[in-house]
């Protein structure tokens, strides 16, 4: 159960930089609403998931989910650039991510 409540920490982490870039610097009322109530949640699941995960392990993965996620949606839906490296290091990045949650013995 931990590591669904991480995973759903992980796609608030990518809810919350979306509308973070949404908010225009908090001067937007409802993204920076939304962004307060997405980032309070994401960090209620991560120190959920922290009870029973190793803190090492569940944040990296949180920050993984975040980074990857927030990344390929601006790739498809934002118009950010899609160059060979970047996607290389996504793939990688979403690799490292499977590989603690795999030898985490959780």
């Amino acid at each position: 159960m931990a590591w669904v409540t991480l995973f759903l920490a992980g796609l608030l982490e990518i809810t919350w930089a979306l509308l973070l870039k949404q908010s225009a610097g908090f001067t937007r009322p409802a993204p920076t609403a939304g962004f307060l109530i997405s980032a309070a949640a994401s960090m209620y699941l991560l120190a959920y998931s922290l009870k029973t995960l190793p803190v090492g392990t569940a944040y990296a993965v949180w920050t993984g989910i975040g980074a990857a996620g927030t990344a390929i949606i601006g790739m498809l839906w934002l118009g950010e650039p899609r160059d060979t490296l970047k996607l290389i290091s996504l793939v990688m990045l979403i690799g490292g991510i499977a590989g603690l949650r795999l030898t985490s013995g959780h």
